[in-house]
């Protein structure tokens, strides 16, 4: 008799812990399969002090082989489940697709950045739920200060040091707390010529900092955040957000090259295909995590809408203690159904307590109830942290003993681009990586054009915070989902796809380099050379004219020719033995009767040149916005419509950078 396949989808904290027990449960007696998108369990809580230098992004990254004995990895995101056919279909990091079986499916998928319908959002922020936006978000405020260090205006100085973060939840507050200790570092080392300090805003519609919390521990993160200098608004978030700044809802303009959006979280968009009763995008369970009529289907932690029998009527909040205590109950009453482990049991659960890390020795605790605040809270606070962590403990002691003795490392690693962290992300964990030969080149949301859903982490501890404004996400639903690392061709901020604008042509095709022995290409060799084209400057011209006129040209049609032998004269036939190659008439409009002043005397022309009457081609026209569809492969450019000559090809690659 076969083994029971059980697979899970998704390693955030409900996925990693609900993988880990059924590994203990069943101790080979089931087929264990996770499918998650990395190799590695991320702890979220710590994510903040790698923005700020503190950790070095693998002591938060836990590995799944190693600290999963008897579970089956899987790299992928999963695309679509068939209920009744019992398969999960996913997409790995390479764009191979695969099917995987199952007789017990827990989905743990976790949840995506919240979006809001503000203008400008979409285009301009940046979120804070996985490592390549903890990355890109150290590098660009490294950036904005050691630039504004070096600019002499005080309006652009003021601009790059402010730093707007929306949302005075878990993740805002303490990414403002950390983000306000790490600039003012650097300044105090390196100080500005203007003598400006850095400017931390936080944001958020609510009444007061972490409205989840108790309202003790909200006065004193509040009390720290000011003390440090951290520009706290409450009641107030952005009404529309552009490069240069953002306007905020009380009518106040803001110069800011950063905008950091912690407005909190949604559900993964997988659930919603299953066409199963859900709760405001959450997937509806029983209390013992099962799917109701699917006795085969489990789901935990932030897809799952879980009922809260302490509090009937209500769900179980979106937070990491949450789904760190579904998987545990999860596992359980998996085993149970498979008849491996003991009885199902129901899930309740008991408030241990909160703790958030404001940056060196202060932090804001309740643990176990009582009220904390100073260093004694900053002590429990990672001590929690350090007992909760499944991996990589000392590793994060080290870097903080080394933290407290040692200035910090403030450089731009230039990893991760502005493009690779999108905010309308589906896989925020995964950074985008051009070049993927399947990308949709026409275009599409910034999520790519391919619909259906990843499998990803769960919330931070406490990761919901606070909304910047009433509304759900944008209209239409969850963002397209794209493969994993995938951009979008021909969006702001991305690598175009090759043969459109901005980037490199291929070979043979309009505007890239002819192939020899084309029409409007360089001549093959022992051939008849073409006229010189018109507006050409002249070989005998001082090299600055020459480098003036090609400048001129340097934005041409992409059926310009490019470069011919420089050691041929233009339009002297060179002796060979062989017969010219034969090449594209072209079509001489019909004499008119009247003679033109202009008109020249017939005479033999060379192949490849232009016919009389032809307009000439315009060496600082732009290329069209739009270049058209694509011609087949192989097909040689016109030739009527081609200036042959001594000109220099430019490619017009796109400089590389952030948006």
């Amino acid at each position: 008799m076969s083994r029971p396949r059980i697979v899970i989808v998704g390693a955030g904290f409900a996925g990693y812990r609900t993988a880990r027990t059924l590994s203990r449960l069943t101790r080979h007696q089931a087929d264990i399969t996770l499918l998650n998108p990395t190799d590695y369990f991320l702890y979220l809580p710590l994510l903040p002090q790698v923005a700020a230098g503190i950790l070095e992004p693998r002591r938060v990254s836990v590995s799944l082989s190693d600290t999963l004995p008897r579970v089956r990895l899987v790299l992928g995101e999963a695309d679509g489940i068939d209920l009744d056919g019992r398969t999960v279909h996913y997409t790995d990091p390479e764009g191979g697709e695969g099917t995987l079986r199952y007789d017990r499916l827990v989905l743990a998928a976790g949840s995506v950045n919240k979006l809001l319908p503000i203008p400008g959002v979409a285009e301009h922020a940046h979120g804070f739920r996985g490592l390549p936006e903890a990355l890109y978000l150290r590098d660009h405020v490294t950036r904005q200060v050691e630039l504004a260090a070096a600019a002499g205006d005080r309006a652009e100085c003021a601009a790059r040091c402010t730093f707007v973060v929306v949302g005075a939840g878990y993740t805002g507050t303490e990414v403002a707390a950390h983000g306000q200790m790490y600039t003012d570092a650097q300044v105090r080392r390196h100080p500005m010529r203007t003598g400006m300090r850095p400017r931390w805003m936080l944001l958020d519609v609510a009444e007061r900092v972490l409205p989840e919390m108790d309202e003790r521990l909200s006065r004193t993160a509040e009390r720290v955040l000011r003390q440090r200098g951290v520009d706290v608004r409450m009641g107030t978030s952005v009404k529309e957000a552009t490069h240069d700044g953002v306007l905020l809802t009380d009518g106040t303009t803001v110069d800011t090259r950063t905008l950091v959006w912690c407005v909190g979280v949604r559900p993964d968009p997988l659930v919603e295909s299953l066409g199963l009763p859900m709760e405001r995008g959450r997937l509806l369970v029983d209390p013992h995590l099962q799917v109701p009529g699917r006795h085969e289907l489990f789901a935990c932690g932030d897809v799952a809408a879980v009922p809260d029998l302490d509090r009937p009527g209500q769900y179980t909040p979106m937070t990491a203690q949450h789904a760190w205590r579904h998987g545990k109950v999860c596992a359980q009453n998996v085993a149970a159904s498979l008849g491996i482990g003991g009885e199902r049991r129901a899930y309740r659960h008991r408030d241990m307590g909160f703790v958030v890390d404001l940056g060196g020795a202060k932090a804001a605790a309740n643990p176990l109830g009582v009220p904390m605040s100073g260093p004694a809270a900053g002590a429990v606070t990672r001590g929690y942290h350090l007992a909760a962590m499944p991996g990589n403990r000392v590793r994060v002691a080290a870097d903080w003993l080394l933290d407290a003795v040692l200035p910090r490392q403030a450089v731009q690693l230039g990893l991760v681009r502005s493009w690779s962290v999108p905010l309308e992300s589906a896989s925020p964990e995964v950074a985008r990586v051009p070049g993927r030969p399947d990308s949709d080149a026409a275009g599409g949301p910034a999520d790519g054009a391919r619909a259906g859903a990843r499998s990803g982490g769960d919330s931070a501890a406490g990761r919901s915070g606070a909304g910047a404004g009433a509304g759900e996400h944008r209209p239409g639903g969850g963002p397209a989902r794209g493969r994993q690392g995938e951009p979008a061709a021909n969006q702001p901020g991305r690598e175009p796809a090759k043969n459109q604008p901005g980037r490199e042509p291929a070979k043979n095709q309009p505007g890239g380099e002819p192939a020899k022995g084309q029409p409007g290409g360089e001549p093959a060799k022992n051939q008849p050379g073409p006229e010189p084209a018109r507006n050409q400057p002249p070989k005998n011209q001082p090299a600055e004219a020459q480098a003036a006129a090609a400048g001129a040209g340097r934005q041409r049609r992409p059926t310009e020719a490019a470069e011919s032998r420089p050691d041929r004269a233009p339009g002297k036939p060179r002796k060979t033995s062989e017969p010219p190659r034969a090449t594209k008439p072209s079509i001489t409009p019909k004499p008119s009767t009247t003679p033109k002043p202009s008109a020249m005397p017939k005479s033999p022309r060379p192949p490849g040149a232009r016919a009389p009457g032809a307009p000439a081609p315009s060496r600082s026209a732009r290329p069209p916005a739009d270049p058209g569809p694509e011609p087949p492969a192989n097909q040689p450019p016109p030739g009527p419509d081609i200036a042959p000559g001594p000109v220099k090809r430019t490619d017009g690659r796109a400089a590389e950078g952030d948006s």
